[in-house]
This record gives structure tokens, C-alpha cells and sequence, in this order.
């Protein structure tokens, strides 16, 4: 059991030049991708939360309706469910982006050290 522990001790250290995953270019990349899908989403979001005329045709609707209820219904929950599908999507790319972000900085920062 000794003998582990010192092995953990000795080889096992945390290398800052491991956790680099990507290249820079990669990494970059992503960053800019992530930047611009958070923007793109939480637009689109906004604009099926105020219930857009232009975005009705991304909306689930049945071909035809018996009642007028129904359908504005149908509208008013699939502009609803839209907005939320948006906002995690862009959630969802900000964790890219601050993975991205960071695997940015380390590979900067692995360029920089002598």
C-alpha cells in the first residue's frame, strides 16, 4: 500500500500541458462557433417567446382544425416549447464555449512558457 501512494505521489502529479485537448486553432474555432450559436439561439428564443408571425412555419401544427381553440392552443404551447428548446440549446452552448475558452487559454499559456 506504501508503495502506491508513493507511485501517486511521483507520477501522478497534475501536468497543466495535459489538459490541453485541442489545438489552438481547434479550440478557437469552437469558441467562435459557441459565441455565435449562443447569440443565433437566445434570439430565436426571444423572438418564439413573443410569438413571431415569420417563425410559425417551425411551429407542430395538424393540418386541419375543428376548433379555433385548439389551434391557438397548439400555437401557443409549440411557440412555448420552441423559446425553452432555444434557451437550453443555448445553454448547452455555453458550456461549449467555456470549454472552448478554456482550452484556448491553456494552449496559450503552454506557448508562452520557456
Amino acid at each position: 500500500q506504501t508503495c502506491l501512494i508513493h507511485f501517486i505521489k511521483r507520477y501522478c502529479k497534475p501536468n497543466p500541458e495535459r489538459m490541453a485537448l485541442c489545438g489552438p486553432k481547434l479550440s478557437l474555432c469552437c469558441t467562435v462557433l459557441s459565441a455565435w450559436g449562443i447569440i443565433q439561439l437566445m434570439l430565436m428564443g426571444v423572438f418564439f417567446y413573443v410569438r413571431s408571425v415569420a417563425l410559425i412555419e417551425d411551429i407542430p401544427l395538424e393540418e386541419e382544425y375543428d376548433q379555433m381553440s385548439k389551434l391557438h392552443t397548439d400555437m401557443e404551447n409549440g411557440y412555448q416549447q420552441n423559446a425553452y428548446n432555444c434557451w437550453i440549446a443555448a445553454l448547452l452552448y455555453l458550456v461549449t464555449l467555456c470549454i472552448s475558452v478554456q482550452q484556448f487559454w491553456m494552449n496559450n499559456k503552454s506557448t508562452y512558457r520557456v
